[in-house]
């Protein structure tokens, strides 16, 4: 099994980020970690290395950060991360959050980044994780306008739209949000299994933070949670669950594991 969404360069794993991946190791085949700053990069690329086969990575820049990175050090990441294109297996997450960024100007700057790194990811033959928190009609619009092809919609939570994903056969990554949120559950029951993938985005949202209200942090191991969830959801076996699930974060990313 693969958690295809965590952020291992945060600084909540500072004081054991090799410990907890050395726990990941004995129960998953594989992570994928978000660099979604540019400032974490060397960090991401560090891991990748020293966890060679195990710890992949996906770099972008979130939506969230459009205002703090100038035009300038966004050039250089692009030309940093095509630099080290084999070290990394798609682009992201990049796309649009309409919850932390409110004003018209920064969701205008959203959209003109979000554009750029769908061609980009076009043009380095890519795939492309995606955040589309509070905004995913928009997203799906942009996504759809820019003939994006490998699109994979993180944490997705809106079951309208599940129709036109399918469609266009992008994959939705879920989270252990799923325990708690019925539209995530909604989502978990009209998507065929073949476009669904698994993810923790540790380390925030614990299973715990869902079913109990702690505060906890959350590790790649949680998405076993997460797959009991969609079994108990679609009534199936976990054991499909967490192979097909794998199969298709192979797939997607193709990792040759």
């Amino acid at each position: 099994m693969i958690d295809v969404h965590c952020h291992l360069e945060q600084p909540d794993y500072d004081k054991d980020r090799d410990e907890v991946i050395e726990r990941a190791k004995k129960e998953l085949k594989a992570v994928i970690t978000s660099c979604a700053n540019p400032k974490d990069f060397d960090l991401t690329l560090s891991l990748v290395e020293q966890y060679k086969g195990f710890v992949f990575a996906v770099a972008g820049i979130h939506p969230e950060y459009v205002k703090e990175i100038s035009g300038k050090e966004k050039d250089e990441f692009i030309e940093k991360i095509k630099e080290n294109r084999k070290k990394i297996v798609g682009i992201g997450e990049v796309g649009l959050d309409y919850n932390w960024v409110k004003d018209e100007g920064g969701r205008k700057k959203q959209k003109e980044l979000f554009v750029e790194f769908i061609n980009f990811a076009k043009e380095i033959n890519l795939p492309l994780t995606i955040h589309s928190r509070d905004a995913h009609e928009e997203t799906i619009k942009i996504l759809d306008q820019e003939d994006a092809k490998q699109v994979h919609l993180h944490l997705f939570g809106d079951y309208h739209s599940v129709k036109k994903i399918i469609e266009k056969r992008w994959y939705v990554s879920i989270g252990p949000i799923v325990l708690r949120s019925k539209k995530y559950g909604k989502v978990v029951r009209d998507m065929p299994l073949e476009f669904l993938l698994l993810e923790t985005d540790a380390p925030w949202n614990h299973p715990l933070v869902f079913s109990e209200g702690k505060k906890v942090r959350n590790e790649p191991t949680s998405i076993r949670a997460v797959a009991e969830k969609i079994a108990e959801i679609k009534k199936i076996s976990f054991d499909k669950v967490w192979k097909e699930c794998g199969e298709n974060a192979m797939k997607f990313f193709n990792l040759n594991l």
